[in-house]
This record gives structure tokens, sequence and C-alpha cells, in this order.
């Protein structure tokens, strides 16, 4: 049945773009906010059990081994529920019928691509996967045609082509270590391999790949450019869950699956992900341009992930997946609330806009919410997450990277509080008074995005016991 997540937006589009493209311009929307929500419902209440046991339907037409666990689950929910929050503002922002019927097909192409990628166990098919979702994406960025746009797809796509080379000699590596590249071929061989720096070669080649592809610093020169040059609708979906299913799951799962979290492999990955938390964050707090500070926000918390991840304990395995989950939900909605107030205003420049809040009371105050849970402010989601990687760090005896982790908090509070104060609530200017709400149709993913925030902080116990206290890889 996991076959179904790849098959059916593959087909969809299919059906929307060749068969009935002129009766189903106006369907394209629902079609794509109906996949998106039965994602999230099959992700929340089909357990893993069921996924498994389940017929693999269309399996001669689709032949890849697809195994759904704990983290597949989280990245299929977080899909999902950034996928239904692209599609409405991709309803809203873009007015024009026929643009927006070919924004959501490309949507559900990277749809399917970003489901393989969860959904597989074998390194080559990870990587075919991988390259559908770059491919849509340089389209995305650039959809507009906008000079800028095409700036930043070009830095994009190039540095995704040193990401693929570096990636597909790896996997030729790991072929000749192991003679196959399912997961658990590799991993056993790479336990049994008597060429340890044969191996590390292989696993240092595939992780700078993927420093790459999530935009880690230091290879972070394409990500503040095509997260705010991008149209507002592919920014939500790419700084939301693009980059960090491509990037940052996929290492997750590698490391912990494949490579098995080798020592000198975690500490690259400590070092690697403290300095992206300190360094974006600091360049944050010189950012003018709204979406260009949460691009470099969005680097400085994907860095406690691997800060978490490198830790290489249960505890910090499961820190930096529910961090992994809390960020997509709130970077999503800050990048909900910058295309409206680009929307609204003409502007992304802090200094030109400002004392929003009393015509833009919704965008306000989920802004402030999601602002405060990327600070780690309790008792909102961001909180716990930040907090589990810190206390697994501590535990572990990485006494400075947990306080450095700590105190970095302070640097996202202060660049957060200086945003939220020139945009949203500093003295309204002259004319500013005509300046409204946006619609229900983008009001409303910001409504639902806020709930989660706040309701992940406060069924934070209720998540522990259930999820994270028994979090585990096969």
């Amino acid at each position: 049945m996991s076959n179904l997540l790849i098959l059916v937006p593959f087909f969809s589009v299919i059906l929307l773009s060749l068969i009935f493209r002129v009766k189903m311009k106006g369907a394209a929307f629902i079609l794509g906010a109906a996949l998106s929500v039965l994602q999230v419902y099959l992700a929340i209440f089909y357990s893993n059990a069921v996924w498994n046991n389940s017929p693999f339907l269309f399996s001669n037409f689709l032949k890849l081994n697809l195994v759904v666990d704990n983290l597949s689950r989280v990245m299929l929910l977080s899909i999902g529920i950034v996928s239904f929050v692209t599609v409405f503002a991709a309803r809203y922002i873009i007015r024009d019928e026929g643009e927006r019927f070919n924004f959501i097909n490309l949507l559900l192409i990277i749809l399917a691509g970003l489901n393989g990628i969860v959904l597989v166990r074998d390194i080559f098919s990870l990587y075919v996967f991988m390259e559908v979702v770059a491919v849509v994406s340089f389209i995305l960025i650039a959809f507009n045609k906008d000079i800028r746009a095409f700036e930043g797809a070009y830095k994009y796509i190039v540095l995704s082509t040193v990401a693929t080379v570096l990636m597909l000699t790896s996997i030729a590596l790991l072929v000749l270590i192991a003679g196959s590249t399912e997961f658990s071929a590799v991993s056993q061989a790479i336990k049994n391999s008597p060429h340890g720096m044969f191996v590390m070669s292989a696993a240092g080649l595939f992780i700078c790949g993927l420093f790459i592809k999530a935009g880690i610093i230091p290879f972070h020169g394409w990500l503040p450019d095509v997260y705010s040059e991008a149209p507002p609708p592919a920014s939500i979906l790419l700084a939301g869950i693009a980059t960090k299913t491509v990037g940052i799951y996929t290492l997750i799962r590698l490391v912990s699956s494949v490579f098995c979290f080798d020592s000198r492999i975690n500490y690259v990955l400590m070092f690697v992900g403290v300095v992206s938390i300190v360094v974006a964050a600091l360049a944050s707090l010189g950012q003018n341009d709204f979406k260009r500070m949460l691009a470099y926000s969005s680097i400085s918390q994907v860095g406690y992930i691997v800060l978490g991840l490198g830790c290489g304990t249960p505890l910090g395995l499961a820190g930096c997946v529910f961090h992994l989950f809390n960020h997509s939900i709130f970077k999503s909605l800050l990048f909900v609330n910058a295309a409206a107030v680009e929307f609204k205003t003409g502007s992304r420049d802090m200094n030109k806009i400002s004392g929003l809040a009393s015509g833009m009371p919704i965008t306000a105050t989920t802004s402030v919410l999601a602002g405060l849970s990327a600070a780690g402010i309790p008792p909102l989601s961001g909180f716990w997450s930040k907090l589990i990687i810190i206390i697994a760090l501590w535990g572990a005896g990485f006494y400075g990277y947990a306080v450095i982790a700590a105190l970095a908090s302070i640097l996202t509070l202060a660049y957060i509080l200086s945003m939220q104060r020139r945009v949203f609530f500093s003295k309204l200017p002259e004319g500013g008074q005509d300046i409204k709400e946006v619609g229900f149709t983008l009001a409303l993913p910001a409504l639902i995005l806020g709930a989660i925030t706040v309701g992940v902080g406060i069924l934070f116990p209720f998540i522990l016991n259930t999820f994270l206290s028994s979090f585990a890889f096969p």
C-alpha cells in the first residue's frame, strides 16, 4: 500500500495534464488539498504494522523495497501538512488559473518524490527520488521567471550537481564494498569490512553531498537566495519540508541505519551542527529582508537537528527527529506570514514595513507563536525538542555543545524579537491604515500551523509517552 503514496500523486499529474487538462484546471486545487489531507490522516492513524502488512498494490509496476517506521510516519505527516498549506497559499497568491494549475502539478510531482525518499530502503533508489525533487525544486524556484529567482535557481542547480557527483561516487564505492545498494546489505558490509578508510571515504562523500542539499554551513551559499527569491508558495514548500527531507531526513536515515553512528561521523556532525547554529543566527541578526532572515534562521535551526543526531544516543535521536517535525511547522508558518506581508505590502524590507499588527492581527499573532517556538520559549513545541537535544548532549558528556546550544537560543530570540518589533509592533506609517488582513485562504494555513505549534507543546507529555519514549530504528 505504501506504493500508492508515490503512484497516486504521479498518476494524478498525468490525469490532470494529459487527459483532462482543460476541464480539470479548477479541480487541481481540490485534488492537491485532498491528497495532502489523506496523507496526514494515513500517517497519524495507520500504524507501522498496518502499513507493512498490507499488500503492496501495483508491486509489479513499482518494484521498490518500501518500509514504514516511526521516522517515516513523522516525515509523511510533515510532508502532508506542509503540502496542504502550500496548496492553499498557491490558491490565494497565484491568481492566474493556468499558472496555479502548473504550480499544483509540480507540487504533486515533488510530493511523490518526497514520499519516495521517505519510504525506500535502497541507496540508489533514494538518490533517484532525490534527483526528482531537485529538478522540480529548480523549476519552482524560477517559477515566476524573475531575474533574481533565476540567479537563485542557477546557484541551486550548480551546487546540487556537485552534490550529485559526490553521492554517485559514494554509491559506487558502497557497491564495491557490499555488492548491493540495499540499506541492510550495505550496513552489514560496512560492519564487516576490513577497509575502514575506504568505508569512511564513501560515507564522507555522501554526507558532504547531503550537507550541500540541506544548506548546512559551509555549504549554504545557495539557500538564502533560493528561499528569499522563490515565489512565496514555493518558499513555503522548500523551506518547510523539501530541503529538510532531501538533506536532513536522508542524513538521519543513513547515519542511523547504514553508517551506524560511527564516532568519527558523530564528531563531524556535532561540529558542523554547532557552527551552523551560531554563524547562521549571527547572520540572521544582520538581515533586513524578511525572507532572507528566515532563510538564515532555517540554517540555524537545522544545526540543532544535526547536533542532536551527532550526539549518537537514543535521546539525541528522538530530539533531532522531534525538532525536525517542529521546525517544518514553525518555519512553514513564518514563511506563510512572510508571504502574507509581501502580498499586502509589496515589500520584504523590514525597514520599510511596520505596524502591521493592527491591520493584520492573525498574521502578527501566529508570527509571534512561530518565532517564540523557534527561539525555544515554553510551552511551545520548539522548546521541548530543543530541551531534549540539550539534555541528550549533557547526558552524553558533551557539556560545551550543550551550553552553546542553550545560549544560542538567546541569539534566536534576539533576531525574532527584532523582526516582530519592526514588522508588526512598531509605529504604523502614514497610509498604513489601509493594509488589512489576508483572506481566509491564506489565514487558514496560518491558524492551522499556529494551532499545531501550541498543541504539540501542550500535549508534549502525551507525545513523550506514546512516541518519543519508544523511538527506534529497524
